[in-house]
């Protein structure tokens, strides 16, 4: 099975040039965590004083559970904390639980996916492989991400059917679905249903956190999974094309991509790399002659308009 190609850092930078990509932070992945939930606490207030609010607060928090599994993406890459322990707590808690991930079941799938990516034996492939497609065909899929019927697929089919196969584990839009992952995301959700109760307003954690992650939250992965990898040309054999970076307006970053997340060809290239170092390292690798190559998308309605191109 032939992996990924490569590009090596002294490829492009010196050992100077390359240093300050390598560091670690012993605060920023845990201010990162606090940063979401704290988005999510603000939101779930202003929903449950101001109810007229409420579909923007969906909106806000359907992104920032987006947030968690990405920060949980950059636990299994070590880059929450330079200590191991810690990293692995705070990406499994209090990021993959809560929305019903596993940063150990994640870990070996996402290394998997990075050691071949686009190529035949790449576990993410089929959630770029069959695009473009039609507008209908895209419309679909979102009125399906909307109205709730991708999270019953993920989180309701799926879990049945891991519990009955007794299998380690389904994918399900890159999704790790197991029975292992949800029976703590049921106890950590009964224990936010607890704490809206007491709170007096227990129909919050229906409005306010269920609703986002069974609606918003599945349209927004499948937004960044389109952008990452479909329809780059040129992504199984050239590493400076394996996936794309999409420039992400404000409210992109507010509602679709948040945590530097839009920058996936960078991960791509060096994937150690914490993704808060990530716009720099866009910056230095696009003054290269190199970094012409790389797909660059100016928004995420491009890339929709380039996913949706089939007649």
């Amino acid at each position: 099975m032939p992996a990924a190609p490569r590009a090596r850092p002294s490829d492009l930078f010196t050992p100077e040039e390359w240093a300050p990509f390598q560091t670690r932070s012993g605060w920023r992945g845990l201010l990162l965590v606090v940063h979401c939930w704290g988005v999510i606490a603000v939101a779930v207030v202003a929903g449950a004083v101001w109810p007229i609010l409420i579909p923007l607060c969906v909106a806000i928090i359907g992104t920032r559970q987006l947030g968690l599994a990405i920060l949980m993406h950059e636990a299994a890459h070590g880059g929450l904390s330079p200590n191991a322990r810690l990293n692995d707590f705070l990406g499994h808690w209090l990021c993959a639980v809560p929305v019903g991930a596993s940063l150990p079941l994640y870990r070996p799938y996402h290394l998997s996916h990075h050691k071949y990516a686009q190529q035949p034996e790449d576990p993410d492939l089929v959630l770029s492989a069959p695009f473009p497609v039609t507008r209908a065909s895209l419309r679909r899929k979102i009125i399906r991400d909307l109205t709730g019927q991708t999270f019953f697929k993920q989180r309701v089919l799926f879990a049945f059917k891991a519990f009955a196969s007794r299998r380690d584990e389904d994918l399900a839009e890159g999704a790790v679905v197991t029975g292992r992952s949800i029976a703590p995301f049921l106890l950590v959700n009964a224990a936010l249903l607890i704490g809206a109760t007491l709170a007096g307003v227990w129909w919050a954690y229906f409005a306010l956190w269920l609703l986002p992650l069974a609606t918003w939250f599945p349209m927004v992965t499948r937004l960044r999974n389109i952008a990452e990898h479909a329809c780059v040309e040129g992504s199984s054999t050239d590493p400076f094309r394996a996936a794309r970076t999409t420039r992400a307006a404000w409210w992109e970053r507010a509602f679709i991509a948040p945590y530097w997340v839009n920058f996936h060809a960078e991960h791509h290239l060096f994937m150690h790399v914490p993704c808060w170092k990530l716009p720099a390292l866009h910056r230095a690798v696009r003054a290269l002659p190199q970094g012409g190559r790389m797909e660059v998308a100016p928004g995420y309605l491009a890339v929709l308009g380039k996913a949706s191109a089939q007649a």
